[in-house]
């Protein structure tokens, strides 16, 4: 399969990582309302958010080295079997220190189906396509992040909310499995072979340098932790406003829908605006109502707030996803594409943890403020960063006089 061919795989993938993400998603405030149940304050809700981070934070570069002279999909089931694994005993943990290591695990195997599934997207999109394709993969990750917080939210509930975390983290468990079913023949061995090919190596201080590289590290360090810590304190907060957990997982689906029209809509919104000034005003109207959060507005305030702030986050990560691998020198693209997860899983590790010191000192709304702080950052560094990445090649003009033509033609 050529890259740019047909688009079959990207399909079935989208429809594998819904059911991934979907698992995650359902679990993560699962994970926390279980905490909760076991005694966990704020802060330790904060650690046990983190540790579902820090394992990845030691693999993922290999994995991308890996993947870099090798094949993507193998990546991709094994992935699904952490996932689930982690979700289940997560259900059946019993203690606080059980469900951190489960959390962990459950980290690791979305570490390994992200990365594998980023690459395959990069391997077998061509360059004009990468845009529109990351987003439409993208959107897999919506879907999980919009069906999976109201599964946990109908489950979740009454009396013992033990033992229903417990039912929600197990249904989990069993929703990721189903990923495995859209997994066949999803990458082209022609395409695995030529990148095994290639030649030695490339630094990651080389990588690191690139121009665009490390802007998209961080503007995606920023997104994805504010999806993070919406995703394991909103249940916090809505416990101290006495907002019921089926409203809660009902916010957080509106998040996440509104996060799905954005990618839907991401290729006329670069058409209009442009890749700098869309990510730096998404950013700051994201950092703007993050703060707003901490507020003690009205439920369908609040309502409105996600709303509008689940589609300024859609923009963030299929940009950086383009921004990283456009940039990045050639034969070393999964490779920057695991250094983003890498700042990523940082960012999950740092910004729970400091989000539950913060909770601990100056109360639950706090965290928001802080994400405020975060965006408004990756805001001014979009704002700087290249509108053209600098490991674009000099007849980008051309292709990008090709792109327009191949969108007129296509009506996208």
């Amino acid at each position: 399969m050529r890259p740019g061919g047909n688009r079959g795989w990207l399909l079935r993938l989208v429809i594998a990582f819904s059911f991934a993400q979907g698992a995650v998603s359902m679990a993560r405030p699962a994970v926390s309302y279980r905490a909760l149940a076991l005694g966990a304050d704020e802060r330790a809700v904060g650690v046990i958010a983190g540790v579902y981070a820090l394992l990845p934070l030691f693999v993922a570069v290999p994995l991308g080295r890996r993947t870099d002279h090798g094949r993507c999909a193998p990546l991709l089931p094994v992935g699904v079997v952490l996932i689930s694994g982690g979700c289940a005993m997560s259900g059946l943990a019993d203690s606080l220190w059980a469900m951190a290591v489960w959390s962990g695990v459950m980290g690791l195997g979305h570490l390994c189906f992200v990365i594998g599934a980023q690459s395959l997207v990069a391997r077998q999109s061509a360059p004009h396509e990468q845009d529109r394709n990351f987003g439409h993969f993208t959107i897999g990750a919506s879907l999980g992040q919009l069906v999976g917080p109201i599964a946990a939210g109908a489950l979740i509930g009454g009396r013992d909310m033990a033992g229903t975390s417990a039912l929600a983290l197990l249904v989990a468990g069993a929703g990721g499995a189903v990923a495995f079913t859209s997994l066949w023949r999803i990458e082209s061995r022609t395409t695995a072979k030529s990148r095994e090919e290639r030649g030695e190596r490339v630094p990651v201080r080389r990588i690191l340098r690139a121009r665009g590289v490390p802007a998209g590290i961080f503007i995606s360090l920023a997104v994805l932790s504010a999806t993070d810590i919406l995703t394991a304190y909103l249940p916090v907060v809505g416990e101290h406003r006495g907002i019921a957990p089926s409203v809660v997982g009902v916010l957080l689906s509106l998040r996440a829908a509104a996060t799905i029209a954005c990618r839907l809509v991401l290729t006329p919104l670069l058409r209009l605006l442009g890749r700098t000034l869309l990510l730096t005003v998404t950013c700051l109207l994201a950092a703007l109502l993050c703060a707003g959060i901490a507020l003690p507005v009205p439920v369908w305030a609040l309502a409105v707030m996600l709303a509008v702030l689940g589609f300024c986050l859609g923009v963030g990560q299929p940009l950086s996803m383009t921004t990283v691998v456009q940039a990045a020198p050639e034969g070393a693209r999964s490779t920057a594409l695991a250094l983003r997860l890498t700042g990523n899983r940082l960012g999950q590790v740092t910004a729970p943890a400091s989000a539950g010191l913060v909770a601990g000192v100056a109360g639950v709304a706090a965290p928001f403020v802080m994400l405020g702080a975060l965006l408004l950052v990756s805001a001014g560094i979009a704002l700087r960063a290249p509108a053209r990445p600098a490991g674009e090649p000099e007849d980008a003009g051309e292709r990008r006089g090709a792109r327009a033509i191949l969108r007129r033609k296509s009506g996208i």
